[in-house]
């Protein structure tokens, strides 16, 4: 029996009684809300460990939904919406959405987010103090204090904007992040040329990584988003 508990926010009754027949069989126990004051209500008082969020809410838009909750809590949401331009991930991500699965869905996708998220949020709750000093991920270890990375217990030899990326993705591992987001965080800006340096710097730390471990994908690409890095 799973204890963690997933607020649904969806306006639809059928997609809503689909998500919640599945969080059932799957042993989830879920709230739901059909419009976003009742999703902010909800998500203040139940504190639920999953947000499953609809953007097209007949009161608000998700997005206003989102900036909303990120005021005060970093309970991961996942966006479930039929919107699939990729302007419409982009926004909501950047708003700080954890993940967006797209209208129509298979369950298994879904529960295969969740599952993600849970992991994400276990090794969020390991003790902090093995969490600040190393990160392990199938082959991968980073060392923070050190500043090392190694996989298969051999040094990666990494330039230090590759370091500081490969730190980013480990340190929200199973969310995806948008370009916007990272080019903030590395570069202090977001133009144009920093998101090709972007996808030049990301392909290079890519190839030392699958070089040096053939067996595992550490970094998946989402096309016209950004990047996530995969729990192995």
């Amino acid at each position: 029996m799973n204890k963690q508990t997933i607020l649904v926010v969806e306006d639809d009754t059928s997609v809503k009684n689909l998500i919640t027949t599945t969080l059932k069989a799957s042993g989830y126990k879920y709230v739901t809300a059909s419009n976003g004051t009742t999703a902010i209500i909800e998500a203040s008082s139940h504190n639920p460990d999953i947000v499953l969020l609809d953007l097209g809410l007949p009161d608000m838009d998700g997005i206003e939904v989102i900036n909303k909750i990120r005021s005060w809590s970093l309970m991961p949401i996942i966006v479930i919406s039929a919107r699939s331009e990729d302007n419409d991930k982009i926004a909501a991500l950047d708003a700080g959405a954890d993940d967006y699965l797209t209208k129509p869905f298979s369950v298994e996708e879904l529960l295969a987010r969740l599952r993600v998220t849970i992991r994400r949020l276990s090794m969020m709750n390991t003790d902090a103090s093995v969490n600040n000093s190393v990160f392990e991920n199938g082959a991968l270890r980073v060392d923070y204090a050190a500043g090392c990375v190694y996989v298969n217990d051999a040094e990666l030899h990494l330039t230090p904007i590759e370091y500081k990326l490969l730190c980013l993705l480990c340190q929200n591992v199973g969310k995806v992040l948008t370009h916007t987001l990272i080019t903030q965080k590395i570069w202090g800006s977001s133009w144009d040329n920093d998101i090709a340096s972007l996808r030049v710097f990301m392909a290079t730390l890519r190839k030392k990584l699958e070089k040096a471990d053939n067996s595992a994908q550490y970094i998946q690409t989402h096309i016209g988003v950004g990047y996530r890095m995969i729990k192995v």
